[in-house]
């Protein structure tokens, strides 16, 4: 890991160079003030897509939906998952139904979908919700 990593503010999006040794202290985000990382999912939608998969820390984004019932039974297991990997990788969740384009642009078939981002490009994809095991099991398999 380098020195300094450069990291998109969960709230602003804005880019910010921080200390590897610094990222367990809560750092701040020098544009909007607010913690640069977030121990719960942000929401990611087409405004902010772009500058939030730059980065050096990966970002697992989960693509739902309202109405789909794995989906709403999953977010609790997300939402456990961006609590123990604070620092490590950056989860966002993505509605399609209010960012269609963003979810055609992703090639969305089917919901949930989870998609893994790093070095700002798509490394792993996997459609269907699991428990917290196979989740994290998944995500070490990516190197996360």
């Amino acid at each position: 890991m380098n020195d300094q990593l450069v990291v998109p503010c969960a709230q602003c999006a804005g880019l910010n160079r921080i200390p590897a040794a610094r990222l367990d202290q809560s750092p701040r985000c020098g544009r909007c003030k607010q913690p640069v990382l977030s121990s719960t999912p942000f929401t990611l939608e087409q405004s902010n897509f772009a500058s939030q998969t730059k980065g050096d820390l990966p970002l697992l984004v989960d693509v739902w939906a309202s109405w789909c019932g794995p989906c709403r039974s999953f977010a609790p297991i997300f939402e456990q998952t961006a609590a123990q990997l604070v620092g490590r990788c950056r989860l966002a969740k993505l509605d399609s139904e209010a960012n269609p384009a963003l979810a055609g642009q992703l090639g969305i078939r089917s919901i949930p979908s989870l998609i893994l981002f790093s070095d700002g490009r798509e490394k792993a994809r996997q459609s269907g919700a699991m428990p917290l095991p196979q989740l994290l099991a998944w995500l070490r398999q990516h190197g996360i």
